[in-house]
């Protein structure tokens, strides 16, 4: 390669050896960097959208499930299957952060690891014969589950600069579920329709071919996930040597690509203001959105005289029509670097969308109340999910960030599942007043947070934060991340 063709300015690298390298300065080649973004794109989000549109599948594969007899065969009534979902979510929230820790500390063959171990929970769900093992089957698809996004962020954060992030993210977490919501049903309706495999017949051929796709793919990621930007055999020398430079230039303090120490100083220190306004949107999102997700099959099937097979298919339009709304949305952010105003543009589709729901028993208005609050919420996720992770550092409290605001948002999953209960259907008036509720407190704390981001920023400008550079060391201030005066919150 020649000097012309460098990714980074042969000057600026002080050392490229090996599989390592460390970058003190940052001239970069802007014709590389597009090539770099492509490549990244290319290797990077399809893998991580099949990875998320898998691992939603096969969470709400229990939906499809359950009005295609998983009940009646397994002898569960009243609020067994409430307490189903209950527990998944329970096992999902405890393993969030101490998943992504140890994804930190093992590398990314602890995520292919958690995809194969969701599928076969997934898999083996088509062999239950009762209650218990349905249970037992929730159980570990939770643990298994619950580091798979916040994992996958973690990876994608290491190589994306913050204004490209928000896009990515939209593209994994926001398309993701959408397709897994619309491919899901699709997928479901035609299990129900194809010939039995000796003794997987209905609704455990949905787990089976389910689980199995997904064992498939999470082999491959033992293959495919890239590694630690400054090791990947992704990228060839030259590349590392860009990625590192491009992350490391938008950090305050420059680490010089060195790997930073996890320490539980730091640990804490990504329980802050930000992340807590975050964590709660995520929280009152889940409520408002996850129990219409695992609940969709049965909400619309008590919209008419359906046979199971439509109730399934009638579930996919809403969920396209969010993709599409869910990638503007997540393109706006990306323009605007205004997580925050998209959001308040995005929460008000889910109030309307509820509030029709409440307001009337007509059916085709009550399926139009689907599409506005699935197109809502769908955006938002990933674009609150963006605003944390993106005013996080150093690394470490990056991955504990990307941990934190999905396990707390979690508790709100574990309160949704019990908003669409048996004596409140056909209509579900008191689950969908409940989350006319928590969608309309989402507003309330998005503008909360823009206020403390504009006040705290407004403090750093005026130079109230230059004490915490007094009597530091250097390693000390690598560390400040997002404590350090220079560092600006993004709206």
């Amino acid at each position: 390669m020649s000097k012309s063709d460098s990714f980074v300015d042969e000057k600026s690298i002080r050392s490229v050896g090996g599989a390592e390298a460390a970058v003190p300065a940052y001239t970069i080649d802007p014709e590389a960097e597009k090539r770099l973004l492509r490549k990244l794109d290319w290797r990077l989000l399809p893998l991580a959208t099949a990875i998320i549109c898998l691992n939603f599948i096969d969470r709400a594969a229990i939906g499809n499930a359950k009005i295609a007899g998983l009940e009646r065969d397994l002898g569960m009534a009243g609020y067994d299957f409430n307490i189903a979902l209950t527990v998944f979510y329970v096992f999902f929230v405890v393993s969030e952060v101490p998943s992504n820790l140890l994804l930190k500390r093992f590398g990314t063959t602890i995520l292919a690891i958690t995809v194969i171990g969701f599928g076969l929970c997934t898999l083996g769900s088509a062999f239950v014969t009762s209650y218990d093992g349905l249970m037992v089957t929730r159980v570990f698809l939770g643990i298994s589950e619950g580091g798979t996004l916040p994992g996958l962020t973690y990876v994608l954060a290491r190589y994306y600069r913050k204004k490209e992030f928000i896009l990515r993210l939209s593209v994994f977490f926001g398309v993701g579920p959408s397709l897994a919501g619309a491919f899901g049903g699709l997928l479901a309706s035609g299990l129900l329709k194809v010939g039995d495999f000796g003794t997987i017949k209905s609704w455990r051929k949905i787990f089976f071919i389910e689980g199995l796709l997904t064992i498939v793919v999470g082999i491959a990621c033992l293959y495919l996930l890239p590694a630690d930007p400054r090791t990947t055999k992704m990228l060839n020398e030259e590349e590392r040597a860009l990625a590192l430079a491009r992350i490391d230039a938008e950090s305050v303090v420059k680490n010089q690509g060195k790997k930073e120490k996890a320490t539980w100083k730091l640990v804490w220190r990504a329980f802050n203001f930000n992340t807590i306004i975050c964590s709660l949107v995520y929280l009152l999102l889940n409520i408002s959105f996850q129990g219409l997700l695992l609940f969709m099959p049965t909400v619309i099937a008590g919209l008419g005289k359906f046979t199971v097979v439509m109730s399934q298919l009638r579930t996919v339009p809403p969920f396209l029509t969010a993709a599409v709304w869910g990638l503007i949305f997540c393109y706006l952010g990306l323009r605007l670097r205004k997580h925050a105003v998209v959001m308040l543009a995005t929460m008000p589709l889910v109030v309307i969308g509820y509030a029709i729901s409440i307001g009337t028993t007509n059916a085709d208005a009550r399926y139009a109340a689907c599409f506005l609050v699935i197109a809502g919420a769908i955006p938002t996720g990933p674009i609150v999910y963006a605003w944390g992770v993106g005013n996080s550092a150093p690394d470490t409290v990056r991955a504990v960030t990307t941990g934190i605001i999905p396990g707390i948002g979690a508790i709100g999953s574990i309160i949704a599942v019990w908003t669409y209960l048996p004596f409140d259907a056909p209509n579900y008036r008191t689950g969908n007043t409940l989350n006319l509720a928590t969608s309309s407190t989402i507003i309330v704390v998005i503008i909360v947070g823009m206020v403390y981001i504009i006040w705290e920023n407004a403090k750093r400008e005026r130079g109230e934060r230059n004490y915490r550079l007094e009597n530091k060391s250097d390693e000390e201030i690598e560390q400040l991340g997002y404590l350090h005066p220079q560092f600006r919150y993004t709206l």
